[in-house]
């Protein structure tokens, strides 16, 4: 049995190493266009690890953030990889947040988070000193890593079982079917085609591109999203012991500002979430024309801007001023100022959008023929990765099993 996975993202990697373990003898081959591994939005985020607070009840996030939370957990207990429950608190500062908070926290029950509870004020000041607010929802299990550790640590255990990845392969298109094939693109990669009998495809920021290149559905389409961070002058982590967030608004796209503890024991304030300029822009001045095409050409970025432009002026706010930045931050935690804070690596989503302008909230997967697609993986994707590697797995056992 051949095995080709597209990306080496985290998801990728993860799919790749259960393959090895499950089919001994197998030919597991994992393609990655960068020179390493896991070096986009694996790399780029605040590493938290997500209990499984806010999802849907029976939904596939809820499910399989729960589940991947253990297995991860074990993952980095037996790898020796640290990890660290720091625990999180989501801060209310009005009446109509702390409402919202009884409703998070019956989802966050209801999804068997454990050791959740509501605290007040007085509570709140126990777990975080410096956080202010009149109550706040508090989960002990919520707990930091390095994915990127992470990915690399199952790149070299997919070796290690006899499988390959391989790096500077850039993948132009998927042919399904009953015997799928994969078209590579350059140096000398160029013009090679790969057979293989089953095929998972998890190319993050281009899945949509490569998904409409490949002859499937265009939609949804990722719109991508920057997330600029700062992080807290080494002399100032100590306004944070483990993660503060905010009471998210049902009515807007994104989370908000939140301060978050890594596990070098840093802390970052962020991100906001402002239109990247290209898929991967992580910087201000990176500009992809064509990225941008795409974008402005598909009707559910105009309809979703049309939804959100107050508060996507806000992000945009956020992101010319450091003080207004800063100053959402306060809210939580009153100490903070604005010369407490230096720049630190952006990162940025791949979201799905879909035609009618929303968000598409829940995991994507489909499959067409003996090819799976991970069409939308946003957070908590990586917190998930190795449950959604099980759950890829078994679509293509059924897969094989109907062929």
């Amino acid at each position: 049995m051949r095995f080709c996975i597209v990306g080496g993202g985290i998801l990728g990697l993860a799919a790749g190493r259960l393959l090895a373990r499950e089919h001994p003898g197998a030919s597991v081959l994992v393609l990655e266009k960068e020179r390493e591994v896991a070096t986009h939005q694996t790399a780029r985020n605040s590493g938290v690890v997500h209990a499984g607070l806010y999802y849907e009840p029976g939904s596939l996030k809820a499910k399989l953030c729960r589940r991947g939370v253990t297995l991860l957990r074990e993952f980095c207990e037996s790898e020796g990889i640290p990890y660290e429950q720091c625990g999180k608190v989501l801060v209310a500062t009005s009446e109509l947040e702390a409402h919202r908070l009884e409703a998070i926290h019956e989802r966050a029950v209801a999804n068997g988070v454990k050791g959740v509870r509501q605290v007040d004020g007085t509570e709140l000041k126990e777990i975080e000193p410096f956080a202010q607010g009149l109550s706040g929802l508090h989960s002990p299990e919520t707990a930091i890593v390095d994915f990127r550790a992470v990915a690399k640590r199952l790149a070299a255990e997919i070796v290690e079982l006899g499988g390959e990845v391989r790096c500077g392969a850039k993948v132009r298109r998927v042919s399904g079917g009953r015997s799928p094939r994969v078209e590579l693109e350059g140096g000398l990669e160029d013009g090679q085609v790969l057979s293989a009998d089953r095929v998972l495809v998890c190319a993050g920021l281009h899945a949509d591109r490569l998904a409409e290149d490949s002859g499937e559905p265009p939609s949804p389409r990722i719109v991508p999203f920057r997330g600029e961070f700062w992080a807290l002058r080494p002399e100032r982590s100590h306004l944070v012991r483990g993660l503060i967030y905010p009471v998210p608004d049902p009515g807007l796209p994104f989370l908000g500002v939140h301060l978050t503890k890594r596990i070098d024991g840093s802390v970052l304030v962020g991100p906001n979430a402002v239109l990247a300029l290209a898929r991967e822009g992580y910087r201000r001045r990176d500009v992809n024309v064509a990225d941008l095409r795409d974008v402005f050409g598909y009707s559910g970025s105009w309809r979703l801007f049309a939804k959100h432009w107050r508060s996507g002026l806000g992000e945009i706010g956020r992101s010319a001023s450091p003080s207004l930045f800063v100053r959402d931050a306060e809210r939580y935690v009153p100490e903070l100022r604005r010369s407490d804070v230096i720049p630190a690596p952006a990162g940025v989503r791949a979201q799905a959008v879909s035609p009618t302008g929303d968000l598409v909230d829940d995991f994507r997967l489909s499959s067409a023929g003996n090819v799976t697609w991970v069409r939308n993986a946003p957070s908590p994707a990586a917190t998930s990765s190795l449950a959604i590697a099980e759950e890829l797995l078994e679509r293509l056992d059924l897969a094989r099993g109907a062929g």
